[in-house]
């Protein structure tokens, strides 16, 4: 029987959640299966992995064929490193002891690897973020500055009206200061006149 390492879809609607499955070839994707060795979510950053590395190990040795992404996986996760060092430990080339060191290391630099990665990727986002920021503050000062122009242009506008309008009140003024100063005059030229009629 030809068995295959596959995906199988979990989750809900737009969150896709996978089992990683030993099935035959002629099972459907989401159907019957042999052995579940673990699960992949690739909604997280990085992608969630949880493998039983010996089934997985076990697996790939008797010759189950996995697919393209699973192959990626088990890649990462060390299973064909681990496959590589025991075909040594067969051949003679070192021994087990050896190849498990050599695995170890080779999981500590990967470990690392990924540790450094991470720490760029958070630098990355903060820098990106201070820029935004930097960004934000930029417009909020020319806002700033704007409705400050806005405030003043208001203001002068309103104080050129007032002017305006006390001059306007003060040439009333001095009219009506006029008016009443012509009636002044007026009066007494008008009364000696009056007056002579009354002596008449």
């Amino acid at each position: 029987m030809a068995t295959k390492i596959r995906l199988q879809r979990r989750g809900h609607k737009n969150y896709a959640f996978y089992s990683i499955v030993i099935a035959d070839v002629r099972a459907p994707r989401d159907g019957k299966f042999i052995e579940k060795i673990g699960t992949y979510n690739p909604n997280t950053d990085p992608a969630t992995i949880d493998l039983k590395f010996e089934r997985a190990l076990y697996w790939v040795q008797v010759g189950a064929q996995p697919t393209d992404t699973v192959r990626n996986i088990l890649s990462r996760e060390g299973v064909y490193m681990m496959k590589h060092l025991l075909g040594g430990v067969k051949k003679g080339a070192f021994g087990e002891a050896e190849a498990q060191a050599k695995f170890e290391a080779w999981k500590n630099d990967k470990v690392s690897g990924l540790e450094k990665l991470k720490a760029q990727k958070a630098e990355e986002k903060k820098a990106a973020q201070k820029i935004r920021l930097e960004a934000e503050s930029k417009i909020n000062e020319e806002k700033a500055k704007a409705l400050a122009e806005k405030k003043a242009a208001i203001l002068a506008e309103e104080a050129a009206k007032a002017a305006e309008e006390a001059k306007a009140a003060a040439e009333a003024a001095a009219a009506a200061a006029a008016a009443e100063g012509e009636a002044a005059a007026d009066a007494p030229a008008e009364a000696p006149a009056q007056e002579e009629k009354a002596a008449e």
